[in-house]
């Protein structure tokens, strides 16, 4: 075969393959483009002469990336975004979000906290912008950042990696959560003896072993954990109606008691504080829309 040529391209392919990645969909990637499910199929058929590939292999689920789809998606869509910050640069007074996205990486406990705060100070200064949760954490941020499927990330750490930038966004703290019909009427918190007597919820990414645990272990104590979960969403589940108790990140206990009924207490037991911080690929800095919305994280957390 012989070599393709950039002048051989419709590069307008490039924004269907952009949305099949997105939508895993023919039929969605049509109504995003606002164009007929038949010209998505050609311009996919196009797109495989290109890049001698299937890119996209349906299953029961839909349109499934191939490995070189899934390392075409990054660079195709930093070109993208390229163009159309070019575009912006006509008109810098003009508000050119319209169709633009940006990924945020975060665990469910900062989307749990800080999601609604996210959204709407990121449409005061970046109207129609569409805002991507993506769900990662410490130990995986930096490879995620480096590899392009987010864009920016608040996490506990992990922006160590030479090609990232950090900054603090402030510090963390433990608080527990129980159900009130568990405690006695006014009770203010519970002692340490009545914390490791109860059984315990672990919210952790992977393990058996939580912060809560080292913290026991170093006055000589231990736990018993009934269950874990990934998701911080699912403790008012998990919770209601027992005697168990959760020691999570403050701000997201603070937020599920607003709005589940469930009662925050104090951590009775020393845990160490945590930086939590915004990072993002260096490289990045200077680009105008994920300034503005660097800025907007930097506001919500303020």
């Amino acid at each position: 075969m012989s070599p393709m040529n950039i002048a051989d391209v419709d590069l307008n392919l490039l924004k269907v393959f952009e949305a099949l990645h997105d939508e895993s969909s023919a039929s969605r990637a049509a109504l995003r483009l606002n164009v007929t499910q038949s010209a998505v199929s050609a311009a996919l058929r196009r797109l495989r002469e290109v890049y001698s590939d299937q890119l996209f292999v349906r299953t029961g689920r839909g349109l499934a990336p191939t490995l070189r789809a899934n390392q075409l998606k990054p660079v195709v869509s930093e070109a993208l975004n390229k163009c159309r910050q070019s575009l912006a640069m006509v008109d810098p007074a003009g508000q050119h979000f319209d169709g633009r996205s940006v990924t945020l990486g975060l665990s469910d406990d900062f989307e749990i906290a800080y999601g609604r705060r996210l959204i709407e100070e990121i449409a005061l200064r970046a109207p129609k912008l569409r805002l991507i949760f993506r769900q990662t954490h410490s130990q995986i941020v930096g490879q995620a950042l480096l590899e392009r499927s987010i864009d920016v990330a608040i996490a506990a750490g992990g922006f160590t990696e030479r090609l990232l930038s950090r900054q603090v966004l402030g510090e963390g703290d433990y608080q527990c959560l129980v159900d009130p019909i568990s405690l006695a009427e006014g009770q203010p918190m519970l002692s340490l003896e009545e914390f490791v007597a109860r059984e315990h919820i672990l919210v952790s990414s992977g393990g058996f072993i939580g912060i809560t645990d080292e913290g026991l272990a170093a006055v000589g104590l231990s736990r018993r954990v009934c269950a874990s979960t990934t998701h911080f969403a699912a403790l008012p589940h998990l919770l209601k109606g027992s005697h168990a108790v959760a020691t999570i990140p403050g701000h997201a206990a603070r937020s599920i008691a607003a709005l589940c009924g469930l009662t925050l207490l104090p951590c009775p037991l020393a845990l160490p504080r945590y930086p939590i911080e915004l990072g993002w690929r260096t490289h990045t800095a200077q680009d105008p829309l994920l300034l503005i919305v660097r800025e907007a994280i930097v506001a919500s957390f303020s």
